[in-house]
């Protein structure tokens, strides 16, 4: 029996790697300083897991920014847009990576950013590889060699892990419309059988070809193709052991499939799917090792030994503890890294026992392998009952549950009866009560928070200065934000949230329900980080959470400032949820706090009211036959948060960074007046879905990529709006970014928004002439 690892977190134990790549931007250390600390950080996890058992410890799990844009390194499969740069860039490889995933906007170059989107149904985003009928690929970064070959100097033989070559052409997008990316792999085999003979030379002994696609729904095409794909790697490396890896979903029709690959082991799932091994025990080759997904890699609850032996030792008994390997469901990069330090941190004691981050859940591996080798031992016995010991605690904890939210729960059906007219009619009071031009122009909510108002949140926590000081400092930058605002003419203005931390974790940390931790950072794309809310029990809001910092900025203006608030699927989405009862459930407990800041808004006087939603398609289940039920309670939740208001009250919501086209009716049924989406980076392709439906409402297609450093200028920005009114009616149209700018700095900021401003002053123009 072995211990297998899939990847772990890249961060580094203090978020080393995003210090050194944010300083590495902005010209503070040199491109050798950012490579030493990425190695420091390989190193110190190899020789933890080496440390702790693992007997599979992985390589090339590792990434500066995305390990899809190191794959497209690797394969040369490099956009043309970017060759000239490649060759300007020759001596600085970083440099020219951080271009790809960023934009590079300097010595005579305005290039934009590859296009980014949601890893699966994850809060993580991918770099997506960019496809032409032409394409060629090449052995390019030697990447996961030279870190296989640097693992194996400090004494450590590791599973180098890489993106399969049939999920990575389903990853990526084709230019031309009716280009398969699919039909790319005779191209695409070629460079993977270069870097697998590189790897097989240097050593290496099992390989890891992540496969998540084979958990998803499969055309015949694409099914076919994982035929004869691993049927050549075997022919050509019949010596070499293959795993593929499957995560976030089960095989289901794709069992047989999978069964009949020509590999040597198959990792699955079943954290998210326990049910599928009882089956794949049925077709699995005599010849065939499996690695068990059973601890969960997405949450932080503690895995419950006594449930995942029983998983063990029902593929015991059909193919022996030598063929077993015990694994996490997927890789680690979406789990927390140590929860050892939380232990001084805000966590109480009684929720810390209960949970388990990255290092954890190696430890788990561990000592599942040590109950299902010798279970019969007394530290064995005591492992298993410490254990069930913890789970009992957390079931009979009164930290969980709230008789008050479970009654008003049962009210729903009441709540939704009282719904607003339609949109139309909401539309012509919504114009005389807010009287907005042709193509408003706004902003999605945040600004930058520069480290001295970063500053102003610790120096509060630490005691440094008091609640109505920094009510005060806060304030001052409103009044900033808000003069700014009119003075470069934004039709709706918003405050700047330069009192939140983060969009989710702010409004936890103002509802009964939730825990925060001092360090529990996961990466979401190349240096933000985020640090999700711990969802452990009851929902509730005893007290308004921002109505006076919006009744102030406000006070300050004649022009509407909107209410800022995040919606009740993605505040769901973006925490570490409990586990002990439906999502949907949960979620309902988050629209009716939400619900019941709306209203306070609304009788505060605020006229516009954004609920953003980003997080509404990440959570989309990852096979179609579920999508329906997703879709409803998700549907059902933003409108229990959105309905209780009057119809002269316009309610926005915002999306980012996801496709639409396949959900576009329930994105419809949500209701909103206004829906802002992201863009830009796909050159308003998104657009598509909404003029094929024939979209009701109002929609801000985003016309800046705030995800990039690069600053559009006013020609490229009309030229979205041009290419957007030629798909949706100019009185629907509204101008915006494509997200908050709370990560971008002031100065970029006001360029670029500015350049916003103009553009739709110049839209206006033009269509009153005509």
């Amino acid at each position: 029996m072995l211990i297998n690892n899939l990847g772990y977190p890249r961060i580094g134990n203090n978020r080393e790697l995003k210090k050194a790549s944010e300083d590495f931007w902005q010209g503070k250390i040199t491109d050798n300083e950012l490579e030493l600390v990425g190695k420091e950080i390989r190193k110190n996890n190899w020789f933890l897991q080496k440390s702790l058992g693992v007997d599979l410890i992985p390589s090339n799990d590792f990434s500066f920014y995305d390990h899809v844009l190191d794959m497209t390194l690797c394969l040369g499969a490099i956009p043309d847009r970017y060759l000239c740069l490649k060759k300007y860039l020759k001596n600085e490889p970083n440099e020219f990576y951080f271009a790809l995933a960023r934009g590079y906007q300097k010595e005579g170059f305005d290039i934009p950013a590859m296009e980014m989107t949601k890893w699966f149904d994850t809060n993580y985003h991918y770099i997506v590889p960019e496809f032409s009928k032409s394409q060629h690929f090449v052995f390019n970064s030697k990447k996961p060699v030279n870190e296989f070959v640097e693992a194996k100097a400090f004494g450590i033989t590791t599973k180098p892990v890489l993106i399969g070559p049939v999920s990575y052409l389903m990853l990526g997008k084709s230019r031309q419309k009716d280009t398969d990316s699919l039909d790319l792999i005779a191209d695409l085999l070629p460079v993977y059988f270069d870097i697998i003979h590189e790897l097989a030379s240097a050593g290496a002994s099992w390989i890891q070809l992540d496969e998540p696609f084979l958990a998803l729904d499969l055309s015949q095409k694409a099914k076919d193709y994982f035929k004869t794909v691993y049927k050549d790697i075997r022919n050509k490396f019949p010596g070499t052991k293959i795993l593929v890896a499957t995560y976030f979903e089960g095989l289901r029709d794709n069992e047989t499939l999978a069964a009949e690959l020509p590999v040597d082991a198959i990792h699955l799932d079943l954290v998210r799917s326990p049910r599928q091994l009882e089956r794949f025990m049925k077709i699995v080759p005599s010849d065939m090792m499996l690695s068990l997904g059973i601890i969960d890699g997405r949450n932080i609850w503690k895995n419950d030994y006594r449930t995942s032996l029983e998983l063990i030792k029902s593929a015991h008994k059909v193919i022996g503890n030598e063929r077993i390997m015990i694994a996490p469901s997927c890789s680690l990069i979406h789990s927390p890294v140590d929860l050892e330090p939380e232990k001084n941190g805000p966590l109480l004691d009684e929720l810390l026992q209960w949970m388990a981050f990255s290092r954890q859940k190696i430890e788990e591996a561990r000592d599942l392998k040590e109950l299902a080798m010798n279970g019969s031992g007394r530290e064995s016995e005591k492992l298993l009952s410490d254990n069930q010991e913890s789970l009992l605690s957390r079931k009979k904890s009164s930290l969980i549950h709230n008789e008050i939210v479970k009654e008003r729960l049962s009210f729903i059906g009441d709540i939704e009866k009282n719904s607003r007219s339609d949109f139309h009619q909401r539309k012509l009071k919504q114009r005389k009560k807010i009287n907005l031009p042709l193509f408003p122009s706004t902003t999605i909510g945040s600004f930058p928070q520069t480290a001295e108002v970063r500053g102003w949140r610790s120096k509060l926590r630490r005691g440094e200065i008091t609640k109505d000081f920094y009510i005060e400092l806060v304030r001052s930058e409103i009044e900033k934000a808000i003069k700014w605002q009119e003075e470069i003419g934004l039709d709706v203005l918003v405050h700047g949230e330069f009192e939140r931390n983060d969009m989710v974790e702010y409004f936890g940390e103002l509802l009964q329900g939730f825990a925060f931790t001092k360090n529990g950072w996961i990466q979401s794309y190349g240096s933000r980080y985020v640090k999700p809310p711990i969802i452990y029990g009851d929902i509730q809001r005893n007290v308004p959470m921002t109505v006076d910092w919006i009744k102030y900025a406000q006070s300050l203006t004649d022009k509407p400032v909107k209410g800022m608030l995040t919606g009740p699927v993605t505040i769901l989405q973006w925490s570490f949820v409990r586990d002990d009862q439906p999502i949907s459930e949960t979620c309902f407990q988050i629209a009716l706090a939400v619900r019941d800041e709306v209203q306070d808004l609304e009788t505060a006087g605020i006229k516009i009211i954004q609920i953003d939603e980003p997080a509404l398609r990440e959570g989309l289940p990852l096979r179609k036959s579920e999508w329906k039920e997703y879709l409803d309670w998700a549907v059902k939740a933003f409108k229990l948060a959105s309905t209780g208001v009057h119809d002269e009250t316009q309610i926005h919501t915002h999306m980012c960074y996801s496709e639409f086209n396949d959900i576009i009716e329930h994105i419809a049924a949500l209701d909103a007046d206004v829906i802002t989406i992201e863009c830009s980076r796909s050159q308003m392709e998104l657009l598509d879905a909404f003029a094929v439906f024939n979209y009701p409402n109002d929609i801000g297609p985003g016309v800046y990529d705030i995800h990039s450093p690069r600053i559009p200028g006013e020609p490229e920005i009309s030229h979205l709006l041009e290419k957007a009114s030629e798909v949706i009616p100019a009185g629907q149209l509204w101008v915006n970014p494509d997200c908050g700018l709370k990560t971008r700095g002031w100065s970029e900021t006001r360029e670029a928004i500015t350049n916003m401003v103009v553009a739709a002053r110049q839209m206006r123009m033009g269509v009153l002439v005509k």
